[in-house]
């Protein structure tokens, strides 16, 4: 919340203004040449570089004063100011591109670069006061918004971005901070007329969202692959592609798995026994890193699962991909799809005769130069296939992989040490807090109400989010110290203590994906609702491979119901629990290497039909049985 501020004068608040704004560019100006980031940045250290920047910037704003609808000028404005440390200006710019190509991702993209580095370089107060001392100007607004919304405090952003709009109702960069603050915030005050505000904007052709956060607001196939559309729109290649049909006819099929995640993070963590379980007879592997590398174990243990380890962090797009081409990779794997660390730029240019969409983002990426995506029958189901571009290969079981080799869970700590009360149900639900949707949060609140004693255990969220679940849980009648939150741990600590609640509770219409998977190594039973789409029905995939569709309901009401019967009768939850313990080594979700085999038969039926000079299909991968 903004703090009462004095008046001040015309002349003082623009004497005072002139004396931060020097003082912050200044200080930001020698941090950023300090820091010795690109190209253009390491030029902009002699002083004739800098007059460069400072030449091409008048000569934008000299276009701009003739012409003020100049893409190219406003951009060069904008690269310029970011060159030169004037952040501020920089997104001031982007702000004014954005106004014109609202639905261009790299401008987006563009703005988010200047926004982490107005974060890294400027303090927190100095934005406070860009605001407080221009407050009828949106575009200080939208600076401060995106600025406490790139810090994560959620609350503040939100207020910012109403801020602006309040200034100009249609202003696309405060619709699009204010409906990210608030999805991340479990902030629902707004929820109808958010989602509402989302439909509108894409029937009339703008994303105020992503295409992985739209997932948690819509279960409509045909409208996140609408979303996916767009946003694959500006990745439309403008040259020819590197790969222009010629047949590869390596000793091996060579594999490159692109992934910005070969680290301790949830896609890192279920690939790596599938990266070391690979045929190395019949597959030379290649890793292509763009993220960055966080000195685990884990790190170096899927470092030493490849041929080639290519640490392409640093690397352009374009080089990658010609890197890609000159290794005559026949598959390349992307392991991200429209997430936030994405190099989609690297597929659009298309290095690799097969490309395909795996993992990191649970839909279509609806771009033409995607072949295949990796499914199951059950998240991708034949009547679905129509709202995906990808030809759709389906693995037997399913498409989430697991590390067998992890460690049985340690014995479970004491309650009290857990911070869970020594008596009563517990309901757990360890998705993040963006998945969570008012109407599974009525069902929560219901179950609570109806079992005696029982707790909700969340994982421990900022205290925005707190606050927001503190008044969701009041307004329907329940206690808010019945929720309680786990903090952060380590991974063995956090699998040891899920065994000490009685049931995960899962949400829709984003599923839990990698969470599902870790309950039921935990032992711990997961009830689920089946969604309509691919990211609503992952944890039934993961259920159908562990042998326990009966934890699978189709409705809401049948979610409820089930869950309340199980947490009412000990002994049938025991029964489950046990057949959980004895079908954890026996069914195929944590079969990795049986996984591995299933998913490179897929590989090879792509392989071989590419080598046949033959488009890409949609495939059933039938398990050998000589192989189970």
């Amino acid at each position: 919340m903004l703090k009462p501020q004095p008046r001040i004068s015309a002349q003082g608040r623009l004497s005072a203004w002139r004396r931060k704004l020097t003082g912050r560019l200044k200080r930001a100006r020698q941090a950023f040449l300090a820091s010795g980031v690109g190209l253009v940045f390491n030029a902009a250290r002699d002083r004739k570089a800098i007059r460069r920047l400072r030449v091409s910037r008048d000569k934008a704003k000299r276009t701009l004063t003739a012409q003020p609808r100049d893409i190219e000028a406003w951009r060069s404005l904008a690269d310029a100011y970011f060159a030169l440390g004037q952040y501020e200006k920089a997104i001031a710019a982007s702000d004014r591109l954005l106004a014109l190509r609202p639905d261009d991702r790299r401008l987006w993209a563009m703005r988010d670069r200047f926004l982490r580095a107005l974060a890294k370089h400027v303090d927190e107060r100095e934005i406070e006061a860009y605001s407080v001392l221009d407050p009828q100007n949106k575009i200080a607004w939208n600076i401060r918004a995106g600025y406490l919304l790139y810090k994560q405090h959620y609350g503040e952003a939100s207020e910012a971005s109403d801020n602006a709009l309040a200034i100009d109702p249609n202003d696309i960069v405060a619709m699009r901070v204010g409906v990210h603050a608030r999805f991340h915030s479990c902030d629902w005050r707004k929820r109808e007329s958010d989602k509402a505000l989302v439909a509108r904007c894409l029937r009339a052709g703008k994303s105020i969202i992503t295409p992985f956060n739209h997932r948690a607001l819509s279960a409509s196939e045909a409208e996140l692959f609408l979303v996916a559309q767009r946003w694959a729109d500006d990745y439309r290649l403008s040259g020819r592609p590197l790969w222009e049909g010629e047949i590869f006819r390596n000793p091996k099929i060579k594999i490159a798995y692109l992934s910005s995640d070969f680290r301790e993070h949830p896609v890192g963590m279920l690939m790596a026994g599938c990266f070391e379980h690979h045929d190395k007879k019949r597959f030379d592997l290649t890793a292509i890193s763009i993220g960055p590398d966080d000195g685990s174990e884990l790190r170096r243990r899927i470092e030493g699962s490849f041929d080639r380890f290519v640490d392409a962090q640093n690397m352009r797009d374009e080089k990658i991909a010609q890197l890609i081409h000159a290794l005559k990779i026949d598959i390349l794997i992307d392991l991200n799809g429209y997430t936030n660390a994405r190099r989609t730029d690297v597929l659009a240019r298309r290095p690799a005769p097969i490309q395909v969409n795996y993992l990191g983002f649970p839909g279509t990426m609806a771009a033409p130069f995607m072949d295949y995506i990796i499914a199951d029958p059950v998240v991708i189901p034949k009547e679905n296939e129509l709202h995906y571009k990808e030809k759709v290969v389906r693995l037997p079981h399913t498409y989430l992989p697991s590390d067998a080799s992890q460690p049985a869970p340690a014995k479970a700590p004491g309650r009290a040490e857990a911070g869970l009360p020594e008596t009563g149900f517990v309901f757990a639900s360890f998705n993040r807090c963006y998945k969570i949707d008012p109407e599974v949060f009525d069902v929560w609140m219901r179950l609570l109400r109806d079992v005696d004693g029982s707790v909700l255990w969340l994982r421990e969220p900022d205290s925005y989010v707190r606050k927001n679940l503190k008044l969701e849980a009041q307004a329907r009648g329940v206690d808010p110290h019945r929720i309680v939150y786990a903090p952060h741990v380590s991974y063995p600590d956090q699998m040891a203590r899920q065994q000490l609640a009685g049931l995960f509770l899962d949400t829709t219409p984003y599923n839990a994906h990698t969470t599902a998977s870790e309950a039921l190594w935990a032992g711990l039973p997961v009830v689920t609702y089946l969604g309509e789409s691919f990211q609503g029905r992952v944890a039934a995939s993961v259920l159908h491979a562990m042998g326990l569709p009966e934890l699978v309901t189709s409705s809401l009401r049948e979610y409820e119901d089930l869950a309340r019967a199980l947490a009412q009768n000990p002994e049938r939850l025991a029964a489950l629990k046990a057949k959980l313990r004895h079908n954890r080594a026996l069914m195929p979700l944590f079969d990795t290497a049986r996984f591995t085999r299933n998913l490179e038969t897929a590989y090879v039926m792509m392989w071989e039909r590419q080598q046949m000079n033959l488009p890409p299909e949609n495939l059933d991968v039938v398990e050998n049985p000589s192989s189970v």
